[in-house]
């Protein structure tokens, strides 16, 4: 069956090894494939599409033998045939055995009532629970996903790119971004300066991240599921720089409000400031798709 799509991305057929809960919100899948050793990346906020299976579906369906006219055919297929596609960031790649990670978020799951989580993702919070989230919940070891991924390392699908000449590093986050900015910590060069804030749902989704950079996290709860305003980020005191880098991603409305404050009021050169929507409000994302 042809695999290939445009360089520097193709198709791997997955399956699930294990999962295992990260906090209330978040689960961790990790996955395994006989073509994985093609997959290459240089990590950071690598994004990465992601087909699911329908409930009942052995595997989810792409019309794959339509090579480079996939696209067209697959959003042709009747809705509850055609693959379920979403946007993840790659959270950990890892040879011998080849394996990746995928954070998902557990929007709108009973962690009490998903016999997955009692065994044990840029998901997007809203509720109900949308079908990534409850096949998240429900996967087990041995099923079949695919996923549309990086031939190259350094790829057009990395957008966390800092100038050479930065000397402070600052990202912001909601949980759909955690794994994204956890990966970008872990990449860093030891002593980078770097000021983080996280958004998570429950304190129980905090997490202990690993950087050899300098850095100085803030997680913040939300409280009765009310969004952190950015008055968190507006009142902080950053460190002097005279050259910062700004990442920023999570939903759409929220990091189109911090872009304004560190560009209009922060006087960050917008040429600095990157921002990825990976969810809205309100939108599920065949709807943002659309919309772009």
């Amino acid at each position: 069956m042809p695999t290939a799509v445009a360089a520097p991305f193709r198709f791997f057929p997955l399956q699930v090894v294990r999962t295992g809960r990260l906090g209330p919100s978040l689960l961790r899948v990790t996955f395994t494939g006989p073509d994985l050793r093609s997959f290459h990346s240089l990590g950071r906020d690598q994004s990465l599409s992601l087909f699911l299976p329908h409930p009942g579906q052995s595997e989810p369906v792409v019309p794959l033998d339509r090579e480079d006219d996939w696209w067209q055919a697959w959003r042709e297929l009747p809705d509850g045939v055609r693959a379920v596609m979403r946007s993840y960031t790659l959270r950990a790649l890892r040879r011998n055995p080849d394996e990746i990670d995928i954070d998902f978020v557990l929007h709108g799951i009973d962690p009490d009532h998903s016999p997955a989580l009692h065994a044990a993702r840029p998901g997007r919070p809203a509720s109900p629970a949308g079908p990534a989230s409850r096949w998240a919940s429900r996967t087990t070891a041995g099923d079949h996903v695919l996923l549309l991924g990086p031939t190259v390392a350094d790829n057009r699908a990395i957008r966390f790119r800092p100038p050479g000449d930065t000397d402070l590093v600052v990202l912001w986050g909601d949980e759909t971004a955690v794994p994204a900015a956890s990966a970008v910590l872990e990449a860093l060069p030891a002593g980078t300066p770097a000021h983080v804030w996280l958004e998570v749902p429950h304190a129980g989704d905090i997490q202990d991240i690993t950087t050899e950079a300098d850095a100085e996290i803030t997680w913040l709860v939300r409280h009765d599921g009310a969004p952190v305003t950015v008055d968190a980020v507006r009142d902080a005191r950053l460190p002097p720089a005279e050259r910062p880098y700004v990442w920023i991603a999570g939903e759409s409305g929220r990091i189109k409000a911090l872009r304004r404050h560190f560009v209009s009021e922060r006087g960050v050169d917008r040429r600095c400031v990157t921002f990825v929507g990976y969810w809205r409000r309100g939108m599920t994302e065949e709807q943002l798709r659309v919309t772009e």
